[in-house]
């Protein structure tokens, strides 16, 4: 009896001291949010039954109906039991987006731990801000303009590879998706590890298994029971999600180790391109993002591991690929779409290039205003990335309402961007939203692309850079008509606002 007792005791001790503080965080939590408008769901598990039930499709739909439901541009959900709130009024975006305290990104992100590691994604508190500090000098301007040089290469492969799909199927859409990933890829892969993979002439495996860990990533994120790492890698789901984890670190590593190694050796240009076929690296004295974080680690006090370098690599893998190409892809859809829009960019582009067939130069890029507008109009419908989280490190103040400590906040992109109250008749495509008279008396809040605040998109004018070169090089030799509306392709807004159709798109010489 005295060890039933003795047991028991220990119990109860456990409880008192483990399991009841957690109960009062959560009722403390709970008096504090429990007047913000509710959300759809179910106790405990919250929303994550009804969401797995739905479509991509109707997740979407679900999710902008919300617009017109909740005024006030919050709402409280409950996810695995835990309290997540939706944020898209500007005046709250304002409050939370410049804090130097609420830097931590929310619970979701931690999911991407095992992909991206702790870089600067997913990073929080003294390593983010070492971090920040240690990548900032990769994105100066004179790097960003060798950066462009690789851009219009690039480009001009994308341009030859347009030609002979419309050589090989005349008149026949094209999906331009796919192109606008692979050439993004290229990019990618020069800029960010200095190695040519030829992505927009050959089937890579890291193409795939990238698509593939992102769409498991969001599979994951809205099953709770999957956050616990022990039971989802005893799934099929978490079987191949690892396996494809070995593919995309493996051709990390490679490339970190190579650029080593030719950092020791006494010629910096050569690379031994035998021991792998697909890359063909270090042929021209141009240096790429990890050879400049690497300068740049050697002169740190405290500099990254090998693992920590890695995490850095593919997080700029991860964040400058599908990111970019769906925002070239749904610009050409929506000026596809918008003839007379489009016939505006080519007034533009023939007053700036006359009969010039050269690449475009950084002072042509800058006189591209009206392109810059549409640009602006395609990222505010369709934001890269559609909803980032935090976790808040102190109580804040929204109006009324107070969001506790240890909260998970979405701050909805997507929502803010449409909000009727800011942008009048907001499925209309209107670039001239952003005309500066227009503009003047919008909160700068209502349009946050790239984030804002100190956890703003560190590569966004690479981005920006990236985006006008490769729709510059289209729209010169091209008019482009869609086959189908805004209403009719369907769209996720995970990770990304990505298509989940294809984008079919007629292309038609300018002569």
């Amino acid at each position: 009896m005295d060890i039933i007792f003795l047991i028991l005791c220990t119990l109860c001790a456990v409880i008192i001291s483990k399991i009841m503080p957690i109960i009062y965080n959560q009722y403390v939590i709970w008096r504090k949010i429990r007047h913000i408008p509710k959300g759809e769901g179910y106790p405990i598990i919250g929303a994550s039954l009804q969401l797995i039930n739905l479509s991509e499709e109707d997740r979407v739909t679900l999710y902008l109906s919300h617009l017109y439901k909740f005024k006030e541009g919050i709402i409280l959900k409950w996810m695995g039991g835990q309290p997540v709130i939706h944020v898209f009024k500007p005046e709250f975006l304002e409050i939370i987006f410049p804090s130097t305290v609420n830097i931590e990104k929310g619970l979701q992100y931690k999911l991407l731990w095992p992909w991206l590691g702790k870089g600067l994604l997913t990073s929080t508190g003294v390593q983010w801000f070492h971090d920040r500090r240690l990548i900032g000098p990769t994105f100066h301007f004179s790097i960003l303009e060798q950066f462009a040089i690789v851009q219009s290469e690039k480009a001009e492969i994308l341009i030859k590879c347009l030609e002979k799909e419309i050589e090989r199927n005349p008149g026949k859409a094209i999906d331009i998706f796919p192109f606008a990933i692979n050439v993004v890829l290229d990019i990618i892969c020069e800029t960010a590890m200095g190695v040519n993979v030829h992505a927009q002439e050959a089937q890579i495996e890291y193409v795939s298994s990238v698509h593939r860990a992102t769409k498991l990533t969001l599979e994951r994120m809205i099953r709770p029971w999957y956050w616990l790492d022990w039971l989802y890698y005893l799934t099929p789901m978490g079987k191949e999600y690892k396996s494809l984890l070995n593919i995309l670190h493996g051709f990390t590593k490679k490339v970190i180790n190579r650029k080593k190694r030719e950092r020791e050796s006494t010629n910096d240009n050569v690379m031994s391109e035998s021991e792998n076929d697909q890359l063909d690296a270090g042929k021209r004295k141009r240096k790429a993002f990890l050879d400049v974080l690497l300068d740049e680690n050697e002169k740190a006090d405290t500099p990254l591991t090998d693992d920590e370098l890695r995490a850095q690599v593919d997080t700029f893998m991860f964040e400058g690929h599908d990111t970019t190409a769906v925002a070239i892809t749904w610009t050409l859809f929506l000026l596809g779409n918008n003839l007379d829009h489009q016939e505006r960019v080519h007034e533009e582009l023939e007053q700036v290039f006359k009969d010039s067939k050269m690449p475009a130069t950084a002072k042509e890029l800058s006189q591209l205003k009206y392109l810059d507008r549409v640009i602006k109009e395609t990222l505010r419908l369709y934001p890269s990335v559609p909803i980032i989280t935090r976790k808040l490190a102190e109580d804040i103040k929204l109006d009324r309402y107070t969001l506790a400590k240890g909260t998970t906040v979405m701050l909805s992109i997507i929502l803010a961007h449409r909000n009727p109250d800011v942008w009048p008749n907001p499925l209309k495509f209107d670039p001239d939203r952003f005309l500066p008279e227009n503009s003047q008396h919008r909160n700068p809040y209502a349009y946050v692309p790239f984030s804002a605040g100190p956890r703003n998109c560190i590569g966004q004018r690479f981005a920006q850079l990236e985006e006008k070169i490769i729709l510059t090089a289209i729209l010169r030799k091209w008019r482009v008509k869609s086959v189908h509306s805004p209403i009719q392709v369907p769209y996720s807004i995970s990770l990304i606002s990505r298509p989940n159709k294809p984008i079919l798109v007629h292309f038609t010489p300018k002569e």
